[in-house]
């Protein structure tokens, strides 16, 4: 009788375990999803409310998403803001780069739309 008391409690706290952990997996895709992934991201923005963040702390938030992104040089990327809709201009040395920079500005809470306007320039190119 024990014995069988003991496995129902841990089977409950096994089926505990694997529910949190799927619930924390599922809310992490959603969140931050993959980087390619803007079918979850569009859903997010869609559900999200209509309060919307002040375009000052919205740039600030895509600005430091964009800095801590790896194998990203965002150096010169500048970013602004109006009403949820970022814009970003600038140059990256690659052009996996202008597609990265857009997905991560997507991700950050409160951006409706993104403009990427970013150019791809090799550091030894030309222009101003």
């Amino acid at each position: 009788m024990r014995n069988i008391s003991t496995s129902i409690v841990i089977g409950a706290i096994a089926a505990a375990v694997i529910a949190i952990s799927t619930a924390t997996c599922a809310n992490a895709q959603t969140s931050g999803g993959m980087p390619g992934d803007t079918s979850a991201q569009s859903q997010s923005i869609a559900a999200s409310p209509a309060r919307q963040r002040p375009d000052s702390e919205l740039a600030r938030d895509v600005r430091r998403a964009l800095a801590r992104t790896p194998n990203l040089h965002s150096t010169a990327i500048h970013v602004q803001a109006r009403h949820g809709i970022v814009t970003l201009t600038g140059w990256v040395p690659q052009r996996a780069q202008v597609q990265r920079a857009g997905n991560v500005a997507r991700s950050v809470r409160g951006v409706r739309h993104v403009n990427n306007r970013l150019n791809v320039r090799t550091r030894g190119a030309s222009g101003h």
